[in-house]
C-alpha cells in the first residue's frame, strides 16, 4: 500500500482495493459524469447495462489515489476526474461504450441555472391550457401567448434561449408546463482508457452514416484511379480486361484486321460505309 494511503480509514482502502482489482479484470476504464441524473434513473442505465459494464462510484479523491497506485498510462485519466465522477468498466472497445452511454440519456424538464444544450424552440400554435394566469407567466418568460377561441395560444414559433445561455427561473416553468424537455440527463463519458491509450468524447462520437459513405466514396474514387491508370487490383481487374477488350477490339476493327472475332464487325462497318457513299453519289 503506497504511503499516502496508509493512514486511511479501512472502508477508503476497501474503495481503492476494489478500483485497482477492477483495472486488471477489465480492458477498459472510463471515467463518468454522474451530475444531475435521478437515482432512479441510474438505477435503469445499471440495469440496462449488465453484462456489458460496471459502474462504481466513489469519492473522487479515492479514485484519483487508485490511479496514482496502479501508475503507468492509467494515471493520465486524473486529469479528466470533475464534477460527480465515476468509474465505468467494460470489455467493450471504448467507442461502443460511448455509443452505449449515449443510449442511456433521456430528456428531462430544464431546472433554472442550467445551461441550453442547444437552441431551445417553442413552436407556435395552440395548447391545451384554458385562459388564466398562464397566457402571463408564458408571456413573462418571453414566449408570445395569447387567447383564441377559449383557449391560450403561442401566436408564433419562437427561440426562447440561445445554445449555451443560462435557463431562466422563469423560463423553466414555462417550458415545464408545455412539457418541453430540452435536457438531456444520462452518464456522461469524460475520457477512456483502453490498450495504452486516452480517449476523449469528441474521438469517440463518430457518425457510422457519414463514415460509411466516406469509404464508399473512397473506394469508388481508388477503383476509378485504378482504371485510368491501368493498374491492375482485386476489384479493377475485372473492368480492366472488358476496357481492353472494348479498346483491342476498336483498334482492330478500324485497322481492318481480318480476325475471327471482328470480321463480322468489320463486313458492317464496311456496308454502312458504302451505304452512306452511295447515298453521297445519287
Amino acid at each position: 500500500m503506497a504511503l499516502y494511503t496508509h493512514h486511511l480509514p479501512s472502508w477508503k482502502k476497501d474503495e481503492i482495493t476494489e478500483i485497482k482489482k477492477n483495472v486488471k479484470e477489465y480492458k477498459l476504464i472510463g471515467l463518468v459524469d454522474m451530475y444531475g441524473i435521478p437515482a432512479q434513473q441510474v438505477q435503469q442505465i445499471r440495469r440496462n447495462l449488465r453484462g456489458k459494464a460496471v459502474i462504481k462510484v466513489t469519492r473522487n479523491t479515492l479514485i484519483k489515489h487508485a490511479f496514482e497506485e496502479i501508475g503507468g498510462d492509467v494515471k493520465n485519466l486524473s486529469k479528466y476526474i470533475s464534477g460527480h465522477s465515476a468509474i465505468i468498466f467494460t470489455n467493450d472497445n471504448p467507442f461502443k461504450l460511448y455509443k452505449q452511454l449515449e443510449k442511456t440519456k433521456t430528456k428531462m424538464a430544464a431546472k433554472a441555472g442550467e445551461k441550453a444544450p442547444e437552441d431551445i424552440v417553442v413552436p407556435g400554435g395552440p395548447t391545451s391550457f384554458k385562459p388564466g394566469p398562464i397566457v402571463g407567466e408564458l408571456q413573462q418568460a418571453g414566449i408570445p401567448a395569447a387567447i383564441e377561441a377559449g383557449k391560450v395560444k403561442i401566436k408564433e414559433t419562437k427561440t426562447v434561449v440561445k445554445k449555451g445561455a443560462v435557463i431562466s427561473a422563469k423560463l423553466a416553468t414555462a417550458l415545464a408546463k408545455l412539457d418541453i424537455k430540452p435536457m438531456d440527463v444520462g452518464l456522461l463519458l469524460q475520457a477512456a482508457f483502453h490498450e495504452g491509450s486516452v480517449y476523449e468524447p469528441s474521438v469517440l462520437a463518430v457518425d457510422e452514416t457519414v463514415v460509411l459513405g466516406q469509404i464508399a466514396l473512397a473506394s469508388r474514387q481508388a477503383t476509378a484511379l485504378s482504371l485510368e491508370a491501368a493498374i491492375p487490383t482485386k476489384d479493377a481487374m475485372s473492368a480492366l480486361l472488358t476496357k481492353a477488350v472494348r479498346e483491342a477490339r476498336g483498334v482492330a476493327i478500324d485497322a481492318a484486321v481480318y480476325e475471327k472475332d471482328v470480321v463480322d464487325a468489320i463486313i458492317g462497318k464496311a456496308t454502312r460505309e458504302s451505304q452512306v457513299l452511295k447515298t453521297l453519289v445519287k
